[in-house]
């Protein structure tokens, strides 16, 4: 309470009701009073809604809106309160100086007097609030007995008129007096606003309490009852003393005695010549007595001037005293936070109660600064602002945690209301603009930058906050709106599901796809997990956790969504039917390509096959990613968790390990070091004992890295060879739309035949052009259907050679149980019967090397096997035929549903 009062009450009350007179007076305080007891309500909801630390209104805002509103507000509040010191103390020290210039006794002039007096003045109270808040609580009780004795000083004297005073203004309670008073009487450019914009640091002080929340035995009773009570007596204090002081104190007054009525009243109208004194003369200016001239005219009034004097003093150094404490606290807390970089110095605590000594020094600093102003007129409205923004800021909160509905929001304080609060936020920024726009406008530019500067660095701290949980309920409604309406095909992206295994573990599959789908379409990076021994539930989900925040970490958007299954089709047939919420769910599959199909067990190449059929069977689309090179680097970061655990003396790892944040649309990397198990990339220091790679290895490690850079010019071949709803088109369009792949032109491959060339690269040029995509040229391959090359053939027989079932050479019920043992294997009827489809995809190959071998990506229709009838070795050799030896491939088939339309 005290600390509310503050320091206008004696020196500055008088002089707003002078120029805003009794009504306007009432009604700034009224304002205040509205924006405090709302603004206290809310704070009182937020405290008793869980334990309350140290950091007062920091910590309030943070811990509900969460670190961007808290950090942006935090940093403005505790400089507020620093610059409040400094109000305070020139407060206290125009007081000291007018006592001496009364006795003559200035030591040079006001201003630089009340420079002196303020800086010995903040030196004093920088020791009592280092000294421990035993000290400072101590003090605040013997200033609260002083300038609780100067009010009932004050009324007391204002019933008790003496003669000596009326000279200087004071006559008694006068209903002339009253009238007169009843108006305002803004002079030197003095409006409304700009009164209450002076005045309203006066009520700076609700927050004194929730500032020192850390210190406080029981904050969430202390808080509540402790503001609200402060409002309401301190709100009738100053209703009553500005009400006193319109009705027994004229604006204007010379304090000459002979100053009495002469003769007729005809040119004395005012109450004072009504009083017998006139007056007049102090329109002119030049009266250093009344409302409007005497700051402390209120010593005048009561019954022992000193006691006034004594609870300017109290008022004044309690409230510097308070905000010189809070200041640091609140600073404090943030810097504990480390939601910015380089103050975390000032987060240390000294002796048993970690005293912020270090704070306290800064804010001295900052408030010594301001006192050197020695303005009090010009200080107060500084701070207003900030304030407000704070006041603004914990209103809107309560508002938000309301509105967001958590099940964690369970205030013990009930006496509150979220429209009520939401009309406290727009309340306190009205008032911020009609105070001083520019000022409003400046305040809110520093708010939204420290904003933006703390989403931007993300800090890694989840505090529960409304934000949360208002973004879960928007994402829970708009899931559901989705739901109810129909696919259309101008709004079909592709949302995928990639294989992956873990995420870091084939990086160069994870940032292609996420290229195309990033601010486009869900990605999902699913894991199937096999093994003798299922792991329990905690191991699976601290699993998740972890990286996701790898994802989050890379900016890479996705959800990682592992499952444990007895095989890996099994794992992936949860997947494909689980995985997604609603519309929220994938329609294509993206896999890595079996490069060593022919090195393994042929029973995971059937897995694998029978995976893409699944993926067909449930509507999907399928991607496969071949690279020359391979795509799976888990091998390399296990030999290098080997080669760390084999020696433990070494405090620098083997092989220096990087996260490079590429995001998809930036070609520019940002380092930070993380374990081997967090990051695919794996570069060597040459300064730090190395892991031997094989060439094998380096190549791969190499080729893991290519779509994390930009792409230097060339060209995406699409390859056209079927029309599978244009998912094969859709693709390359989005990749070029993205700065990695913008100086990289498409071609389109299409077949055709010699004699009708021109008419087919016509045809494909209208319908991309009505699709909208563009193309650099358009080849059609008029040669795609003869035979190809001898050495090819022979190559291709060499490839199906071991898997195939020979059944003609042995007994037919042999050759049955073989082939139900072994279905994977070639059947002579199978190889006969799909000969010139074969022979297709070696032609195939031979033209992309043809034409394709420079190119940066390509993109060709992948062909289909009829599930049941074309055995697995036989389909894996086709697309190991058709894209081996070739730059990094895509092969991809939609599920012949249209992802392209020309109408509007």
């Amino acid at each position: 309470m005290l600390n509310i009062w503050g320091v206008m009450l004696f020196i500055r009350m008088s002089w707003i009701v002078g120029q805003a007179g009794i009504a306007l007076s009432c009604g700034i305080i009224l304002m205040a009073i509205v924006v405090t007891t709302i603004t206290g309500l809310s704070t009182s909801a937020i405290a008793t809604n869980g334990f309350v630390r140290g950091g007062g209104a920091y910590y309030l805002i943070s811990r509900s809106l969460g670190p961007e509103f808290g950090g942006s507000i935090g940093l403005i509040f505790a400089f507020a309160n620093a610059v409040a010191v400094a109000m305070y103390v020139v407060g206290f020290a125009e007081t000291v100086v007018e006592l001496l210039d009364s006795i003559d006794a200035l030591m040079t002039d006001e201003i630089n007097d009340i420079r002196i007096v303020g800086t010995l003045t903040v030196i004093l109270l920088l020791g009592i609030s280092v000294a421990g808040m035993e000290w400072e609580a101590k003090a605040q009780i013997v200033l609260l007995v002083i300038l609780l004795a100067a009010i009932v000083n004050y009324f007391i004297g204002s019933i008790i008129p003496m003669k000596s005073k009326e000279s200087r203004g004071f006559f008694g309670y006068s209903a002339a007096i009253m009238m007169e008073n009843m108006g305002p009487d803004f002079r030197e450019e003095e409006t409304f606003f700009s009164v209450f914009a002076i005045f309203f640091p006066a009520a700076t002080g609700i927050l004194a309490g929730a500032n020192i929340s850390g210190d406080l035995a029981d904050p969430q009773s202390a808080i509540p009852k402790g503001t609200l009570l402060a409002i309401l007596i301190t709100g009738v204090v100053y209703i009553a003393v500005a009400i006193s002081n319109g009705s027994c104190i004229v604006r204007d007054a010379t304090g000459d005695d002979n100053d009495t009525v002469l003769g007729s009243l005809e040119n004395c109208t005012d109450a004072a010549c009504s009083l017998g004194y006139d007056f007049s003369i102090c329109r002119e200016g030049g009266c250093k007595y009344g409302l409007l001239n005497d700051f402390q005219v209120m010593s005048l009034v009561s019954g022992f001037g000193p006691l006034i004097t004594a609870g300017i003093f109290s008022a004044t150094l309690s409230s510097a005293l308070a905000s010189l404490v809070s200041a640091p606290k609140v600073f404090q807390a943030l810097c504990k936070d480390k939601i910015y970089p380089g103050i975390h110095v000032f987060a240390k605590g000294y002796g048993k109660n970690k005293e912020p000594l270090r704070a306290y020094v800064l804010t001295f600093i900052i408030g010594l600064a301001f006192i050197l102003i020695a303005e009090l007129n010009i200080i107060a409205p500084i701070i207003s602002n900030f304030f407000l923004a704070s006041y603004a800021l914990i209103n809107f909160s309560v508002f938000h945690a309301s509105l967001a509905n958590s099940p964690g929001w369970r205030p013990s304080f009930k006496y509150y209301n979220k429209w009520v609060s939401l009309a406290g936020a727009v309340l306190c920024c009205a008032v911020m603009f009609v105070i001083n726009w520019w000022a409003a406008l400046m305040t809110n530019g520093i708010v939204l930058a420290l904003y933006i500067y703390v989403s931007y660095k993300k800090p890694d701290v989840n505090w529960g906050s409304s934000t949360q949980a208002l973004m879960y309920n928007q994402a829970l409604t708009h899931s559901l709106h989705l739901t109810g309406v129909e696919d259309h095909i101008k709004n079909f992206r592709p949302q995928c599901l990639l294989m992956c295994g873990y995420p870091n573990s084939r990086p160069a599959l994870l940032y292609l796809t996420h290229t195309f789908t990033k601010d486009m379409g869900l990605m999902i990076c699913g894991h199937v997990r096999t093994g003798y021994r299922r792991p329990n539930y905690k191991e699976m989900l601290n699993e998740q956790a972890r990286y996701q925040r790898w994802l989050l970490k890379m900016r890479i958007k996705a959800f990682y969504s592992p499952v444990f299954a007895d095989d890996h089709r099994q794992g992936a047939q949860y997947l494909l039917q689980a995985a997604g919420l609603g519309r929220l769910k994938p329609n294509t599959l993206v896999l890595g390509f079996k490069n060593n199909w022919r090195d393994g067990d042929m029973r995971d190449v059937e897995t694998y096959i029978n995976i893409i059929h699944d993926a067909f069977d449930l509507q999907y689309g399928v991607v496969l990613l071949r690279l020359k090179e391979g795509l799976d680097i888990s091998h390399i970061q296990d030999e290098f968790l080997s080669s760390q655990e084999k020696t433990p003396a070494m405090k620098d790892p083997l092989v220096s390990i990087n996260i490079k944040d590429f995001d998809s649309d930036s070609s520019k990397p940002s380092s930070k070091s993380t374990s081997c198990q967090s990051s695919p990339l794996i570069f060597r220091d040459s300064k730090k004992p190395q892991l031997k790679l094989s060439a094998a290895d380096e190549k791969l490690l190499s080729a893991s890295q290519q779509f994390q850079k930009k792409q230097s010019k060339g060209t995406i071949d699409v390859w056209w060879l079927f029309d599978d709803g244009g998912l094969t088109l859709l693709i390359p369009y989005l990749l070029t739309n993205k700065k990695k792949w913008r100086d990289c032109k498409i071609r389109v491959f299409i077949g055709g035949k010699i004699n009708r060339i021109d008419h087919d690269r016509r045809a494909m040029a209208a319908l991309l052009s009505k699709f909208r995509i563009d193309f650099s040229d358009i080849t059609v391959l008029g040669d795609i259907n003869i035979k190809p090359k001898k050495h090819n053939k022979q190559v291709f027989q060499e490839m199906t050679e071991p898997y195939r079932l020979r059944e003609d050479d042995m007994e037919q019920e042999a050759a049955e149980k073989l082939k139900a043992d072994e279905p994977w294997r070639i059947t002579d009827n199978e190889l006969e019967l799909y000969r010139s489809k074969s022979n297709r995809q070696i032609r195939l190959n031979e033209l992309l090397q043809e034409h394709s071998s420079t190119a940066n990506l390509i993109v060709i229709t992948m062909p289909l096997a009829r599930k049941g009838t074309v055995s697995s070795a036989l389909y894996m050799s086709w697309l190991d035929t058709l894209s081996k030896d070739l730059p990094p491939i895509l092969l991809v088939r939609g599920n012949h549903q249209s992802v392209l339309t020309f109408y509007s």
